[in-house]
């Protein structure tokens, strides 16, 4: 499913308007962007799932093209764990 398919499932499911559903899908990841750009920033929706920041410690990697060994540096990165009702929902 991609963003213009979502917007309409929303829109479908919530009864409004593909226009308020596409506001309110990129309210909803502006949100969660802002939040997880704060120190210890994080989403928590019961039941569907917690949005979160890890950090990633600097490695040493491998180009695959030559083989050549290449330093990766240290990062955070967004990682989201999904609550129990929605991997039940799933499985």
């Amino acid at each position: 499913m991609n963003k213009a398919e979502l917007v309409d499932a929303m829109a479908k499911n919530a009864g409004i308007s593909k226009a308020a559903a596409e506001k309110t899908l990129s309210a909803f990841t502006e949100i969660v962007t802002k939040e997880l750009k704060k120190k210890d920033g994080k989403v928590q929706l019961v039941g569907f799932g917690t949005f979160e920041t890890a950090k990633r410690a600097a490695r040493n990697g491998k180009n695959p093209a030559t083989g050549e060994a290449i330093k990766i540096p240290a990062s955070v990165v967004p990682k989201f764990k999904p609550g129990k009702a929605f991997k039940d929902a799933i499985n």
